[in-house]
């Protein structure tokens, strides 16, 4: 064999071997859990607070009948399901799922239901479990405008001692008027009390994207709300609104992409908070430059630092952030890669540093595996998905402990 040949195979094998050990480091990262969703399921919801962590998520039999179910992590294992409710009137789409959230022991989730044959028109209904009780109260309202429009992209977070604050899109402005004009879509949020009543509703923005998810945080200051917005220009970069002293402040854009673009992009941000430190990502694909970015506040929304950029390449979005400290977060995207979708986290920093992206499942890059989702519980990052096969679409979860993302 010659000398060439020789030396270039020694480097082929050193290539394949290093590249296995670091398949094999990334792989041992991840722990895969047992989840209790079954086949043809999708849809998940994480949620996580000192108290509980629970995951929701829709399973969908003989094509008609959707079920809400839900399950809380005891001691690193998901509990058996439970069933919230069931019906063959939602409205179950990829992007604007239901959700679940709890406040000292009250659960509350919400489906969407379809009110006419059209097909985006439909309401949030509100299911909310009691402290003191096993069984769910459902099908309660959240919005009383009764138009045949299109409600959805609902944020739900504790809020006072038995309370919820909840945001969402009303399309209830877009009903076609006697000349054939149509409004806008708005952005609204209320409260929401333990056993449903709903309280001091505002209209935080008169003109939004139309399918875009919202996001929400309480800062030091009180909630503030995320979402994108769109300009009669069409331009649809992320905003703010921040409840100060009980009163709402006008829209305010978190840094000018200059996103132009005559469709809504179906891919809203996230927030986390800690005081008045924030934590912001959101998918741009302005000059047509798809990629995701994060931006912090200390102040709570008054004032953001620039933004960093996350994704390797190729960036699909549905993104998630999880605030560590004060000027550090993890944050969860979506890229393509090898002509397949995967899905990644890494841990960021203000000053722009990054760790090792970690890829925590490999997906299709349809519209079928939805939003991931990821939560921070005690010491470790917790991930659902959904994971689509020849079998059918099923919600998988995993963990990374937080001292991985380096």
């Amino acid at each position: 064999m010659k000398r060439d040949s020789f030396y270039a195979l020694v480097l082929i094998f050193i290539l394949l071997f290093s590249c296995s050990e670091k398949a094999k480091k990334e792989i041992r990262k991840v722990h895969y859990i047992d989840s209790p969703a079954a086949i043809n399921t999708s849809l998940p919801s994480l949620f996580s607070s000192d108290e509980k962590t629970l995951l929701s998520w829709v399973e969908m039999r003989n094509d008609t009948l959707a079920i809400l179910f839900y399950t809380e992590l005891e001691n690193g294992k998901w509990q058996a399901p439970r069933e919230t409710l069931r019906g063959e009137d939602w409205f179950v789409n990829w992007a604007d799922f239901p959700m679940i959230t709890e406040n000292n022991g009250h659960l509350l989730s919400h489906v969407l239901k379809k009110t006419s044959p059209d097909t985006y028109s439909y309401d949030i209904r509100l299911n909310i479990r009691p402290r003191d009780s096993t069984n769910w109260i459902t099908d309660l309202p959240l919005h009383t405008d009764a138009t045949p429009t299109e409600h959805g992209f609902v944020t739900a977070l504790p809020y006072e001692e038995d309370t919820f604050f909840i945001s969402w899109l009303d399309g209830r402005n877009t009903l076609e008027k006697e000349d054939g004009s149509r409004g806008a879509m708005t952005l609204r949020a209320a409260e929401v009390s333990y056993n449903g009543e709903v309280s001091n509703e505002f209209v935080l923005d008169s003109r939004t994207c139309d399918c875009c998810q919202t996001t929400a945080a309480l800062t030091s200051n009180g909630p503030i709300v995320i979402y994108r917005d769109r300009t009669e220009n069409e331009i649809r970069d992320i905003s703010i609104v921040r409840n100060v002293a009980g009163n709402w402040t006008s829209p305010k854009t978190i840094y000018p992409d200059k996103w132009n673009i005559k469709g809504c992009p179906v891919n809203g941000p996230k927030a986390a908070s800690s005081g008045n430190n924030l934590a912001v990502a959101w998918f741009t694909a302005a000059n047509d430059q798809p990629k995701v970015n994060l931006v912090f506040s200390n102040d709570g929304g008054v004032s953001f630092d620039n933004p960093i950029r996350i994704d390797d390449a190729t960036a699909i979005g549905r993104v998630d952030v999880l605030l560590l400290g004060k000027g550090t977060a993890i944050v969860s995207w979506m890229q393509i890669e090898n002509k397949a979708a995967v899905l990644k986290a890494v841990k960021a920093d203000s000053s722009g540093s990054k760790g090792e992206p970690v890829i925590i499942a490999r997906l299709e890059g349809s519209r079928g595996t939805g939003f991931p989702q990821m939560e921070l519980v005690g010491d470790k990052v917790y991930f659902a998905w959904t994971d689509i096969s020849e079998g059918g679409s099923s919600v998988k979860t995993a963990y990374v402990n937080a001292d991985k993302f380096q």
